[in-house]
C-alpha cells in the first residue's frame, strides 16, 4: 500500500539537523516518519511507473529500531547521513513510538506487512537497502526472505533468536523476580518503577552506561511509567521471544547481508550475529568489541558511514558479481 501523508504539517524540528518529520500510513497503519536527504519529487512516481528505466541508482536507506525503541534512535544517524548528502528514512514500527498499536495476534506479521508497504514506496526512489538493529534486524531479516520485495540489501545489527542468550532466557522462562512483580496485590509506585529503568536502560543499551545520553535514556524510561505499562510490556516481550523460534527461513535470503556483531551487548550476545553469519553463506560479518547493543547510539558517525558504504556496494551487485570487502575487514569476518 502506498502511503498516505497526513494534512497536518510535519513536526519542527532544529534547522540545522536536516531531518523532516511526518505523520503517513503504511498498510494501514499511522506512524511517525524521520527523513533526510533531497526532497523527492511529487511528480517522480507516477513518471517512473511509466519509464522504468528511469528508476535512480542511489541507495534508499530505510532504518529500523528495535523492541521498546522509535525512530529517535537514528537520529544521531540521521544527522549524519544529511550532513553527507544521503537520503534516508527511519520510522515508528508499529505498537511503538508514535506509532499506531498493534493489533491483538503474532506480532511479527503485522510488522512484516507495516515493512513490505514501506519497502514498496522507498523502492519507486531507488534500491531499497535495510538496516535493522535488535527487532529491527528481525524483520529486515524477513524482508530479504521474500522474492516478492525489492531489498537490495540488509545491514542485520544484534538481531536475536540465533543462540541462547540473556535476553530470551530472562524473557521466556519470566524468572521469579518478574512473577513476583507482577503478582503483587497492589502496584510498585511510578515513581519506584522509573528509578530502576533509570539505572538499567543504560546498562542495556550503550557498551558504557556512563556516556548514556539522557534524552535517550529518557525516551525508554517513559515506556515505563507505571506497573500496568511494565508488565504489560514484559508479556508483549515474552510473546515475541517464543514468534523468534520460527521467525527464520534465512536459505531463501539472497539480497546481500551484513551481520553486526557487538562485543559488550548485554541483550543479544556477539556470539548470535557469528551464528547468523554462518547460517547465510554468502553473508559478511563485523565485530565491533567496544559497541553494544544500540551501536547506532555509541558510535553514530561509524554506524552511518558503515551503512552508506554497505549500501553503495550491495547496490552494484548486478553489475559485479565480486563486491569489495568493507573498510577493516578480513576476508569475510573482522573485529575491531
Amino acid at each position: 500500500m502506498t502511503a498516505q501523508q497526513r494534512e497536518a504539517p510535519p513536526a519542527t524540528v532544529p534547522a540545522d539537523s536536516g531531518i523532516r518529520v511526518a505523520h503517513r500510513r503504511y498498510a494501514g497503519a499511522r506512524t511517525r516518519v524521520l527523513e533526510v536527504g533531497p526532497q523527492p519529487d511529487a511528480d517522480t512516481p507516477r513518471r517512473r511507473s511509466a519509464r522504468r528505466s528511469a528508476r535512480p541508482a542511489t541507495p534508499r536507506l530505510v532504518l529500523l529500531h528495535g523492541y521498546c525503541d522509535s525512530a529517535d534512535t537514528w537520529r544521531p544517524v540521521l544527522e549524519e547521513l544529511a550532513a553527507a548528502g544521503h537520503s534516508a528514512v527511519a520510522v515508528d514500527l508499529p505498537g511503538f513510538g508514535d506509532a499506531d498499536a498493534l493489533r491483538p495476534g503474532a506480532m511479527l506479521p503485522q510488522l512484516d506487512t507495516f515493512l513490505a508497504a514501506l519497502v514498496k514506496e522507498q523502492s519507486v526512489l531507488g534500491p531499497v537497502v535495510l538496516a535493522g538493529n535488535s527487532l529491527g534486524g528481525t524483520i529486515s531479516l524477513r524482508a530479504a526472505q521474500s522474492t516478492r520485495l525489492p531489498v537490495a540489501g540488509v545491514v542485520s545489527i544484534a538481531a536475536p533468536g540465533f543462540v541462547d542468550s540473556w535476553l530470551i532466557r530472562t524473557v521466556s522462562r519470566f524468572p521469579v523476580p518478574l512473577r513476583l512483580y507482577s503478582a503483587l496485590p497492589l502496584p510498585v509506585p511510578g515513581f519506584v518503577v522509573r528509578a530502576i529503568a533509570e539505572q538499567v536502560v543504560p546498562r542495556l543499551l550503550y557498551a558504557d552506561s556512563a556516556l548514556a545520553d539522557a534524552t535517550q535514556v529518557r525516551r525508554f524510561t517513559d515506556l515505563f511509567p507505571d506497573y500496568r505499562a511494565t508488565t504489560g510490556r514484559l508479556e508483549q516481550a515474552r510473546q515475541l521471544v517464543e514468534e523468534l523460534a520460527t521467525a527464520y527461513q534465512l536459505d531463501t535470503v539472497r539480497a546481500p547481508l551484513l551481520v553486526v556483531a557487538c562485543g559488550k551487548d548485554k541483550l543479544v550476545s556477539a556470539a548470535s550475529g557469528k551464528q547468523l553469519h554462518s547460517l547465510v553463506p554468502h553473508s559478511r560479518l563485523l565485530v565491533r568489541d567496544d559497541w553494544g547493543h544500540c551501536p547506532q547510539l555509541d558510535d553514530p558517525p561509524a554506524i552511518a558511514e558503515l551503512i552508506t558504504y554497505f549500501a553503495a556496494s550491495a547496490t552494484h551487485t548486478k553489475q559485479r558479481r565480486a563486491v569489495a570487502p568493507l573498510a577493516g575487514e578480513v576476508g569475510t569476518e573482522a573485529s575491531a
